[in-house]
């Protein structure tokens, strides 16, 4: 039955008779073999006759599929590129499908996508830090089994810890992603930055899931990025629907307001990404505070006045 769905997955039409003599099956066995593969939720279409034959076509929904050996390699290594934040806004959707797929490839496949990444060098994604899928994959295994991980990592300013969690979920939020854990050393839950998490080893034994102090995972990360203390409290407002500008900051950002009065506020260590967000949403705007991100924006747009080839006074 699976030599037979990997010949109609190439969706072409096959004879009745040269489908049965490929297969070194009988008649009555390739009818069997397609009813078990429609049982299953593949589509086939057959016709009667003489002429007759199968041919598969696309269902309602997506039903389990077969993969040659190279195409589970290429499949997987384009979830990792993606994971990693290749394709923006698919990070976290591929990263639970690279799981799956990783977790029943064979040792000599995993081998072959491990060759395959180290001797492959590829230019990083700019916005955020470079991540080694192959963390992310540990990781996010580790969450969906229930599995105890301890890591190497490294905080801000600070030194490198031994940490031994209890991992709960993954949360993407941009280009960096987190991990939110239960901390069995400090016996409290913690949220870490996975491009500061090094040296990952699995223990090989289960623990009972507890119970998550928020809402949800994002939630719990949010509400400690709040928390942190940042060098610059943002507040600009914008003439703008505040659905609209939410959509464009994501998760960065709290967005209040009314039609046609957005207000955003941000903490933020670096002022590149509120002035990123001022350059690209097409809306006039009042920077209230900080007055380093007022004075940065007169500089910039004076600069690129000039740029232009247009005339430009000195900013007030």
């Amino acid at each position: 039955m699976l030599r037979l769905l990997s010949l109609l997955q190439t969706h072409r039409y096959w004879p009745g008779g040269e489908l049965a003599d490929r297969l070194e099956v009988s008649p009555r066995t390739l009818r069997r073999d397609v009813d078990r593969l429609r049982e299953l939720g593949y589509v086939v279409d057959a016709a009667r006759g003489v002429s007759g034959g199968y041919q598969l076509r696309a269902g309602g929904r997506l039903p389990p599929l077969l993969l040659e050996d190279d195409e589970a390699v290429a499949v997987a290594v384009s979830l990792q590129a993606a994971a990693a934040g290749g394709t923006p806004g698919l990070e976290e959707t591929s990263i639970q499908a690279m799981s799956k797929v990783i977790a029943l490839m064979p040792p000599r496949l995993r081998r072959q996508m491990d060759a395959l990444r180290s001797q492959t060098e590829r230019l990083p994604f700019s916005g955020g830090p470079t991540l080694d899928p192959a963390l992310l994959s540990t990781l996010a295994q580790a969450c969906r089994d229930s599995e105890p991980v301890h890591f190497t990592y490294t905080a801000r300013e600070s030194e490198p810890t031994e940490r031994w969690v209890e991992p709960h979920r993954m949360v993407s939020m941009g280009r960096r992603w987190y991990l939110v854990a239960y901390d069995r050393d400090r016996q409290d839950w913690r949220s870490f930055r996975v491009d500061r998490i090094s040296e990952p080893r699995t223990s090989g034994h289960t623990f009972r899931p507890r119970a998550l102090p928020a809402a949800d995972a994002l939630t719990f990360v949010q509400a400690g990025i709040r928390r942190m203390p940042q060098r610059y409290a943002v507040r600009v407002v914008f003439d703008a629907d505040p659905a609209d500008l939410a959509a464009r900051v994501g998760r960065w950002a709290q967005v209040t307001g009314e039609p046609g009065r957005a207000v955003l506020e941000m903490n933020v260590d670096s002022l590149d990404w509120p002035l990123f967000v001022l350059a690209t949403t097409d809306a006039a705007c009042t920077v209230e505070s900080p007055p380093e991100l007022r004075d940065l924006v007169r500089r910039t747009g004076a600069r690129f006045t000039v740029s232009g080839g247009q005339p430009t006074s000195t900013p007030a």
